[in-house]
């Protein structure tokens, strides 16, 4: 176990988001997510009674489709479960994401689109991961892709680069994988 012994304790609240990405026969990409939240105990709901302990309070869905430079081509989104009735009018919004590219500022720009209240919560928190996932779904095809179309390629789409310390331009895993994006001192 990579963490320290835990204290003795109860368990009152599971998370459990799940996101999986395929290829489809059209040559684009599917990216879906499912999270639930569930807790160990009932719960007092005003708009659907008494959750018993296991079933869901959250329970939401949504599958992003995504062409092999992370274009968004369409998003829909479903809630099956939620502690207010009003909470899957939200879903339908998700739709809105549809032009918008997995890169930098993706979810800035998404929450343009969805944050707030034209949005769900717990849908927006989905949109990281499932953007991490889209990323590493869509790598073989970009891997695969003509040396000519990645020589004409900026930093700006390189949609990891300065992401995180393996990523940083001046890392020597960005010397090894984009020598030409590397910014980092000389080999000695």
């Amino acid at each position: 176990m990579p963490l320290s012994a835990a204290q003795d304790r109860k368990i009152l609240h599971t998370r459990t988001i799940t996101i999986r990405g395929y290829e489809r026969a059209d040559g684009n990409f599917d990216v879906e997510g499912h999270l639930t939240d569930v807790k160990s105990y009932p719960i007092d709901n005003h708009d659907r009674g008494t959750i018993p302990p296991g079933e869901p309070l959250h329970q939401m869905w949504m599958r992003m489709t995504l062409d092999e430079d992370l274009n968004i081509l369409a998003c829909e989104a479903a809630t099956d479960h939620s502690p207010y009735t009003i909470c899957p009018s939200a879903a339908p919004n998700f739709a809105g994401l549809a032009g918008l590219s997995i890169k930098p500022g993706f979810l800035r720009a998404a929450a343009e689109r969805i944050g707030g209240v034209k949005g769900c919560t717990h849908l927006r928190e989905m949109l990281q991961q499932m953007a991490t996932t889209a990323f590493q779904t869509t790598a073989s095809a970009r891997v695969r892709r003509p040396a000519a179309a990645k020589a004409g390629r900026k930093s700006g789409e390189i949609a990891v680069l300065n992401t995180c310390l393996a990523y940083g331009a001046e890392s020597p895993v960005v010397r090894r994988l984009w020598p030409e994006l590397y910014t980092g001192p000389e080999a000695a």
